[in-house]
């Protein structure tokens, strides 16, 4: 139940890595997190996701929320793995009974 989000691409750029979805997290104001503390003190969606995203990697060092892209900073290189299990995250998101 819920609609999966699609990653529709993935840039990386040093420690940052930017994933652009099909669809919008937030309003027209963008959320910027810089902890799972942080990110847990707040109720809207985006909040809920960089939770999630901290929880997820203990590398991760900042995540920004604005429309349909995710700006994530990432304390250690982004790898194949880092980059795949993120943006599952990021598409699993809405999910409330994934598959399988």
């Amino acid at each position: 139940m819920g609609q999966r989000i699609e990653v529709d691409s993935t840039t990386v750029v040093d420690d940052t890595a930017v994933f652009a979805t099909n669809r919008s997290l937030t309003g027209t104001d963008g959320e910027g997190f810089a902890s799972s503390e942080e990110a847990s003190s707040s109720e809207t969606f985006p909040a809920k996701l960089a939770s999630e995203l901290f929880e997820a990697d203990q590398a991760l060092t900042r995540v920004y929320v604005d429309q349909n892209m995710l700006v994530v900073g990432r304390g250690a290189p982004w790898d194949d793995q880092s980059k795949a299990s993120t943006a599952k995250l990021i598409e699993d998101f809405f999910l409330f009974y994934p598959e399988g």
